[in-house]
């Protein structure tokens, strides 16, 4: 007679969207899992992300084939409830700078050459595919992908929890700065920052930009590139775009309670440090954002700035993902990936699948860490 199969104790550090996924797709296939954050969830880039469910532009088969796969899931979801106002489908719309047009054609061309749904056109024909866009805004040409969407990770943060919750996670919050426990060359647990150590049989470290840091102490180098940005809120507006707009002077999506959620990266060298490491971003630089989304819609109408964040966005060193086992430390696994709104889903389960059978997926297998070097 043989003995069932002992649970799988995993500890998950990071409350953001890599972090959550991970932690329920864990739990989905029986492991037992406490997930420990640094303050409470969704307050890093997973609270401050635009969020659009793409693979437009270029980027290795491998990032495509993952990104897609990862919008794949998203439609799972959507198609379980298409009322839900925090996951859409709309498609988005892509222009260039004035007499940059080529830039959009080039585009175009290489999303068709592998089969991404793309259409290239002209400004008077963007409001038949997708409404409250100021033509007189489009510059020459424009992409408009019908396949793209967005979603509001909070909302699917808070979405997963329930299930969390309803599964028997425990969930750590406000755990302060912490680190990863090894003994014997192996990942054994977390230790937070009021000296509390929770014990793993496995170990995931998901904190968005600071994965790198906390890795580096066992001696693993992961390249980090990620920049400071923003994002900002808007009181809710009359008549938003129902697409996502990635355009020269601002990057807008729609957001649940009829706001809207704008970025872009032209302002970020004019975000400031301080000492404790916050970051703060002039008003007139607020302003003079929500006034350039202004200018992409019907009517011009007046956007006022409700909230906006500031912090690191996640982007591994060479711009591709970094997922899997750490060699060096057998029992730790990272996710740290600038994609984390689009990989999100698929990401967890891919993880989860790795963590508890111990093979390594193909999906995987050219975001490993081990790429990095000092040299």
């Amino acid at each position: 007679m043989t003995s069932p199969q002992s649970e799988t104790h995993v500890a998950v550090l990071g409350g953001g969207i890599l972090g959550v996924s991970t932690a329920v797709h864990l739990l989905r296939r029986g492991a037992s899992v406490v997930l420990i954050t640094e303050g409470e969830l969704a307050s890093g880039a997973t609270g401050r992300s635009l969020s659009w469910l793409n693979s437009a532009g270029k980027r290795s088969d491998a990032y495509h084939h993952l990104r897609m796969a990862g919008i794949d899931r998203y439609r799972t979801l959507f198609a379980a409830d298409p009322a839900r106002e925090w996951l859409q489908f709309n498609g988005g719309l892509f222009w260039a700078p004035a007499g940059e047009a080529t830039k959009a054609e080039a585009r175009h061309e290489y999303e068709q050459s592998h089969g991404y749904d793309s259409v290239l056109v002209k400004p008077e024909q963007v409001s038949a595919l997708t409404p409250a866009i100021d033509e007189t805004a489009v510059s020459d040409v424009a992409v408009f992908n019908p396949g793209e969407g967005w979603v509001s990770l909070p909302h699917l943060v808070d979405y997963l929890m329930d299930e969390f919750v309803a599964r028997g996670g425990e969930l750590i919050t406000n755990a302060g700065t912490s680190r990863v426990l090894a003994a014997e060359g192996k990942a054994g647990g977390i230790l937070t920052q009021d000296g509390t150590a929770y014990a793993a049989d496995k170990i995931v470290v998901a904190c968005g930009a600071a994965t790198p840091s906390v890795v580096e102490e066992h001696d693993v180098y992961i390249a980090d590139g990620s920049p400071v940005s923003a994002l900002v809120i808007t009181e809710p507006a009359d008549a938003g775009p129902k697409a996502v707009l990635n355009t020269p002077r601002a990057a807008v999506r729609p957001n649940p309670g009829g706001s809207l959620a704008i970025d872009h990266g032209w302002y970020e060298e004019q975000i400031v440090e301080a000492a404790d490491g916050t970051f703060s971003l002039a008003e007139d630089i607020i302003q003079e954002l929500t006034e350039e989304a202004s200018r992409l819609l019907v009517g011009n109408p007046q956007l006022t700035p409700a909230s906006w964040k500031i912090g690191r966005k996640p982007i591994p060193g060479d711009g591709e993902p970094v997922f899997g086992e750490l060699e060096k430390l057998p029992g730790c696994f990272v996710a740290f990936s600038h994609s984390g709104a689009t990989v999100g889903l698929i990401a967890g389960e891919l993880l989860s699948f790795e963590i508890l059978t111990g093979q390594k997926h193909p999906m995987l297998e050219t975001f490993r860490p081990e790429r990095f070097s000092r040299c």
